[in-house]
């Protein structure tokens, strides 16, 4: 077992790039995990990682040895699973990370019936709109909605969110509402800064099946998208967003969706996580039925929208 143990702390440690931070992420102390990986590499008769003040680096042997460990524990990962249909016995840390726009009552309790059917996993929910470092901050996996960046990184589609164009009835008693995609030019929006390029993201419609994109004249730019919504029941200006994050509003017609015409294909939600070659089993079974937890919350309110 304590072979095996080491395995897990070496392809930890070779994930993170860092002794603090496997040592956090598996919740044990920092000096244990030291003492495992040179334990490991004495028995080997190898030094698995090259280690300077800033960063812990696989060698050329511990990256071969690297591939292996991955094969191992994915191998035993299936093995000890195979029977288990309870997840009584799936237990660990499993840290998520959600948009704030979901981060919504009729959504957590979603993730609440996950963790009553693995109660012995202990979810750590990170709710951020900026772009995460999922192996540098150790995060399991994370939920976006939209087209992604390439990267290296696995990302595993579940459903599709329903985007509305909308505004305040005061702003558009104020200003009128625009019949057509040219009327936006005379229009004030909300704007929401995206965290990877530091621009306002371009709204998107669609005319007889093509997208065309669209960036405001800001009335006002946000970075959160709880304050995004806010800023579009109060007034500031138009706003597009997926339907999910601003059902309430348009069911109290606290919004009014506009350009309906127009509005553009729903865009993707994704799972995002590091490895297909080595997945923790509780990220597995979160994947496993991370489509019915959401396809349950997409069935509140606008996510394929009113017809």
């Amino acid at each position: 077992m304590e072979l095996l143990q080491s395995m897990r702390l070496f392809a930890r440690l070779a994930e993170l790039g860092s002794f603090t931070k496997a040592a956090e992420s598996l919740d044990i102390g920092r000096p244990q995990v030291t003492r495992y990986i040179q334990e490991l590499e004495t028995s080997l008769g190898v030094r698995l990682f090259q280690r300077t003040t800033r960063k812990v680096a696989l060698t050329a042997e511990g990256e071969q040895f690297y591939e292996r460990v991955q094969e191992i524990l994915a191998g035993i990962s299936a093995a000890t699973s195979m029977f288990d249909r309870s997840g009584a016995t799936l237990a660990g840390r499993l840290r998520v990370d959600i948009p704030t726009a979901f981060a919504q009552m009729e959504f957590i309790k979603s993730l609440k019936g996950f963790t009553t059917t693995f109660p012995g996993i202990e979810m750590v929910l990170g709710v951020t709109d900026r772009a995460v470092d999922l192996i540098g901050e150790g995060i399991d996996c994370a939920l976006r909605i939209g087209d992604l960046p390439d990267s290296t990184l696995i990302a595993r589609p579940i459903a599709m969110a329903t985007m509305v164009t909308c505004a305040a009835p005061e702003y558009l008693h104020e200003h009128g509402e625009p019949a057509t995609l040219d009327d936006l030019v005379s229009h004030r929006g909300v704007n929401f800064l995206s965290g990877q390029s530091n621009r306002p993201l371009p709204w998107h419609f669609s005319i007889k099946g093509q997208d065309r994109a669209f960036v405001s004249n800001a009335g006002i730019t946000v970075t959160e998208s709880n304050a995004y919504v806010q800023c579009g029941v109060s007034g500031f200006g138009i706003m597009q967003a997926p339907g999910i994050t601003v059902a309430e509003h348009l069911d109290s017609q606290a919004l009014v969706e506009i350009l309906r015409p127009y509005r553009p294909a729903p865009r993707p939600v994704s799972v995002l996580y590091p490895s297909r070659m080595h997945l923790a089993p509780q990220v597995q079974v979160l994947l496993n039925g991370c489509e019915s937890v959401f396809r349950s919350f997409m069935r509140t309110g606008w996510s394929n929208g009113p017809s």
